[in-house]
């Protein structure tokens, strides 16, 4: 294992929560400070959020729709915004926000120790902290099982009888119903006042004495002991305080190697199953602070890369399984009783984001529970697209809680209204089966896609072109400025609502077409045709008095050029509307707008990097991938590894990590090897990444040659790499006319061969 590209490795504790280390097994999570005499483990479940449904639908939406649009066609922009806000906007401003468990404080006498060591292993998910007292050294051990669903905390020493602490759990202000001992040595800790839940926690020791006093566990004179805790809350059992009980007693129970076993062989068989290794020069020094700091200051340090790449699968492990809520905000890491914008799923890219890298890095498990939440959100959509715009269908604006909810939130023009939440996602589903070619799965969901399909074939409204707009709409959380000067952020036809209906209406159809032909019966025939004529009278993506590619359907100036938004290049990424090979003239106006963007300031926050990694990606830019890379490790990464937006946000670390690899991997058009390699990734290897089609590829690289590669196909497609010829088994295939070599492969079949790019 290298540990320079597998292990974050701290030589103090965490001071700040930010900087302590996350822990997780996709429903319980921890961030570790690693604090030698007083530990705290700040806990998290999915499901804790504050409170039940609200019906949040404004009456007033539907009676005023037309008055709106008309005012926007006549560019009476501030009259249709004061309508939007009188009549628009939910009626409670707020969603549920996401909530914290509480903190597990465990004391121990610790003064004046040595030889500290903090250590999070990305290979094993376990964190490891070391020091030594008094020549004694102690190690804790911690790591979030799945197959258990408890975290468990190991603790031994060098020395007999020389384990000692006590355990608590606070952390919640005032806000907790009861702290006590349930038992000789379980602790139960109960909340009401948010969803329901409990947190039991138990321990047991080998040698000397382990049980609980008051609202404590007490812990003397062990060899060793092991610290064990459960959570479960209301929104998934009915008797969750029986359950949480339940789950930490027959963990207890378990020896410790066993958990530590099926914990360790359930997360080792989805992170083991693709890598990447970017070859460079041995860090000057393995902490990863120090690391960072020498990326500030100018320095190159390729197994860095690799770390963030490997940390972005380590966290989507950690925060997203089958069965669990999606990742939220903050994965599902949160230590505020009122986190920043509700610590909620923001579906105008932030949730996204999230799941960018989930298919191209192995794990298509770990995306399901965003389909999950899709499902979720289809009964409250239909009822805002009936009660708010009188439409079929189903819709969700920018974002969305832990019920689903999807009326309007905020009371922020440049943002609330903006109804294109469940369209977007609805694009991850045609990516899901474009890497998995799982057509069981695309059957399932397909009556979803229609779904919002109908709200938008209802919606759309003609302008005085003639095309088909979004209206009203915004362009996620940006403003404009009108020729007279005034400013504005509602409109009709913004260009970020236009790509994303096409690819949504591609998508559907696409899924038709696959599904007749494999001979699944299937309703909403009518609806095809529509979305058919529709496709066709949707706005072109055109080019803007700057070269750069509109943002609105008037050429508008930005209020702010240096936006963090950068909405209108959708199309570039995560579509591929816009592509080097077949609109070029669009990918040159791309890169206008990105430059435009980031001159003016942009890519100040990691998230917005992160989506510009992937731009110049798709773009084939490796010089601009390395500098953005490099700018979100020097000026967005906190010491502990995860995103700073500022505050803290984990959709740049998977954008990131989603970025690395598209810098290395694309399929948008056949499969392409190294497409925008960063100058100094002299050399390196890909291992078992995936492709569109339905391949796992690998290959290794040397000063910007493919030296070979390995292309597997799991699901029967037709091969098509991108390339001036391949050659295998001595036989050379030279590329046709569409600049692809095609190659003919089975399922199951392995496919060696040397690459003239």
């Amino acid at each position: 294992m290298n540990k320079y590209t597998q292990k974050l490795i701290y030589n103090a504790p965490a001071e700040e929560w930010h900087n302590a280390l996350p822990i997780g097994n996709g429903r319980l999570g921890a961030m570790i400070y690693g604090r030698p005499g007083n530990e705290l483990l700040a806990l998290n479940e999915d499901s804790i959020w504050s409170g039940g449904f609200r019906k949040r639908n404004n009456p007033k939406a539907r009676a005023n729709l037309d008055a709106i649009r008309s005012l926007l066609a006549e560019e009476r922009i501030r009259e249709a915004e004061a309508l939007c806000e009188d009549s628009f906007y939910g009626t409670n401003e707020q969603q549920r926000h996401y909530m914290p468990l509480g903190d597990l404080n465990i004391y121990c006498l610790a003064e004046g120790y040595t030889d500290y060591c903090h250590e999070l292993s990305l290979e094993y998910a376990s964190d490891t902290v070391r020091y030594t007292v008094k020549g004694v050294t102690f190690t804790r051990t911690t790591f979030a099982s799945k197959p258990d669903e408890v975290i468990v905390m190991h603790i031994t020493a060098d020395k007999p009888g020389a384990v000692s602490f006590c355990a608590l759990i606070d952390g919640r202000d005032d806000y907790y119903d009861e702290n006590r001992a349930y038992d000789e040595d379980t602790l139960l800790f109960t909340v009401t006042d948010t969803i329901p839940y409990a947190c039991a926690i138990t321990a047991v020791s080998e040698g000397g004495t382990c049980g609980t006093d008051a609202n404590r566990i007490k812990c003397d004179g062990a060899d060793s002991a092991t610290i064990i805790i459960a959570a479960q809350t209301a929104y998934r059992t009915g008797d969750y305080i029986k359950k949480a009980i339940s789950q930490a007693k027959a963990a207890a129970r378990k020896p410790y190697k066993l958990l530590l076993d099926r914990h360790t062989q359930d997360y080792t068989a989805l992170y083991g199953r693709c890598a990447i290794d970017i070859e460079g020069d041995t860090p000057k020094s393995e902490y990863t602070p120090d690391r960072l700091a020498a990326v500030r200051e100018g320095g190159c340090d390729n197994a860095l890369v690799t770390l963030y790449y490997n940390f972005s699968r380590y966290l989507m492990i950690a925060g997203s399984r089958e069965g669990t809520l999606p990742l939220n905000l903050q994965g599902i890491w949160n230590h505020d009783m009122w986190p920043a914008w509700g610590c909620k799923y923001t579906i105008n890219i932030n949730t996204e984001m999230n799941y960018w890298g989930a298919e191209v890095s192995a794990l298509p498990e770990c995306h399901t529970p965003l389909f999950d939440h899709i499902e979720r959100m289809r009964e409250n959509g239909r009822v805002t697209a009936r009660e708010m715009y009188g439409c079929r269908g189903t819709v969700c604006h920018h974002n969305t809680d832990i019920w689903g909810d999807t009326a309007p939130q905020d009371k922020w023009m440049p943002a609330t209204l903006w109804p294109m939440g469940l369209a977007w996602l609805c694009t991850h589903i045609r990516q899901h089966y474009l890497f998995t070619q799982d057509t069981d799965f695309l059957a399932e969901k397909y009556d979803t896609i229609a779904e919002v399909c109908e709200f938008f074939l209802d919606f759309l409204t003609e302008n005085k072109a003639g095309q088909l707009v979004v209206s009203p709409s915004v362009s996620p959380e940006n403003t404009y400025i009108c020729e007279n000067g005034e400013k504005g952020s509602l409109c009709q036809g913004a260009a970020m609502d236009t790509e994303i209906l096409t690819e949504l209406f591609n998508g559907f159809i696409e899924a038709h077409d696959i599904l007749s032909a494999k001979g699944y019966e299937l309703l909403h025939e009518e609806d095809v045709q529509a979305v058919k004529e529709a496709l066709l009278r949707l706005p072109p993506i055109e080019e803007g008095k700057y070269g750069q590619i509109k943002e609105w359907a008037v050429d508008y100036d930005e209020a702010e050029p240096g936006h963090r938004h950068i909405s209108q290049l959708f199309g570039l990424y995560p579509a591929d509307l816009i592509d080097v090979y077949r609109t070029p003239e669009l990918a040159r106006a791309a890169d206008a707008t990105i430059t435009r963007r980031l001159t003016h300031g942009g890519g100040h926050t990691g998230w917005s990097r992160a989506w510009i990694i992937n731009m110049y990606a798709r773009l084939h830019n490796g010089e601009k991938v390395q500098e953005n890379i490099t700018a979100l490790l020097a000026h967005s990464t906190a010491d502990s590894m995860l995103d700073m937006h500022p505050p803290f946000q984990i959709d740049g670390n998977f954008g990131g990590g989603a970025g690395i690899a598209e810098a290395l991997l694309q399929s948008v058009s056949g499969i392409e090897f190294i497409p925008a390699l960063p100058p100094a990734w002299k050399a390196g290897k890909v291992s078992h990444l995936r492709a569109r089609g339905g391949f796992d590829v690998s290959f290794e690289w040397k000063d910007g040659a493919v030296t070979e590669a390995e292309i597997i196909s799991l699901a029967g497609c037709p091969l098509a790499v991108r390339a001036k010829s391949v050659t295998i088994e001595g036989t050379t295939i030279a590329a046709g006319e569409d600049g692809l070599c095609h190659i003919s492969i089975r399922k199951g079949e392995s496919c060696k061969m040397t690459v003239q790019r």
